[in-house]
């Protein structure tokens, strides 16, 4: 009986301390502090729920500013508008504010480089203007006719600014300068640099004011790799020039191979 009374208390002591040690368990702890919190959560959303807000966020986005977002574009896609110098080919609208019989739309600037209007007989010499600059002359004009006119000019399709990319890429030639280009851009537009081209001695060759032709050295293969900035930007008229390789120079050797020695049967050669 004794030994049985025993047996009997340690098992008691026992389930008391697993008992213990499962109410002070994190996970317990856990369990219970998240049904406390839970309650008063759903009381609150039960008797008062929060209304939907009025404005999403797709609506704030879509309600962006515009100049805001102007703001946030390249500075250089703009300042390439901004300051282009118009000249043939190119295609401009004149709009006058209220007087639809002045405005006129996709007016292609002919090689004489004049934009004729109504009431402007003799036209406008456009060439080598920006738009803000012919917008001005145009009123200037108009307002022997209109009380304080308000003209805006804009430029549809760029047609006079030409660049050209030679040497060994994939499609050399002359090609319209749209936007602003950087050298790594004007070169991937005329399918890359050929296995045969040098990247590291590219060059830009740009017209100075006394007609001479200076050769502006551009790494291609320092941009490439990120150990320099794409910064040389093209300009009208520029030439990109990408020369040939030390593998050039070894095709265009043993391209005379053959004639060579079909000449050394004139020559006595072996």
């Amino acid at each position: 009986m004794k030994k049985l009374l025993i047996q009997f208390s340690i098992a008691a002591l026992a389930l008391t301390m697993v008992i213990s040690a499962f109410a002070q368990s994190p996970t317990a702890t856990r369990q219970r502090r998240t049904s406390t919190t839970e309650e008063p959560t759903q009381a609150n959303a039960t008797a008062q729920p929060s209304p939907p807000p009025e404005v999403t966020d797709d609506a704030l986005t879509n309600r962006a500013d515009p100049t805001s977002e102007e703001a946030s574009i390249v500075p250089y896609y703009n300042n390439f508008f901004t300051t282009y110098r118009l000249g043939p080919e190119d295609v401009v609208s004149v709009n006058v504010f209220g007087q639809d019989r002045y405005s006129k739309q996709g007016n292609v600037i002919p090689p004489s480089g004049r934009l004729y209007l109504a009431l402007i007989p003799e036209g406008i010499f456009v060439n080598g203007k920006t738009c803000d600059q012919v917008a001005e002359l145009i009123k200037k004009k108009y307002e022997e006719y209109i009380i304080d006119p308000q003209v805006s000019v804009s430029l549809d399709r760029a047609g006079s600014y030409r660049y050209s990319v030679i040497g060994d890429v994939g499609q050399p030639g002359i090609r319209l300068m749209t936007r602003r280009l950087s050298v790594t851009e004007a070169i991937a537009e005329a399918g890359g640099i050929l296995q045969t081209g040098s990247k590291s001695k590219v060059y830009v060759l740009r017209k100075q004011a006394n007609g001479n032709l200076q050769p502006i050295p551009v790494n291609v293969s320092a941009i490439y790799k990120g150990q320099a900035p794409d910064a040389v930007y093209l300009v009208p008229g520029d030439q990109v020039v990408v020369p040939g390789n030390s593998l050039k120079k070894w095709q265009t050797l043993t391209s005379f191979l053959p004639v060579l020695s079909f000449a050394r049967l004139f020559t006595g050669g072996f």
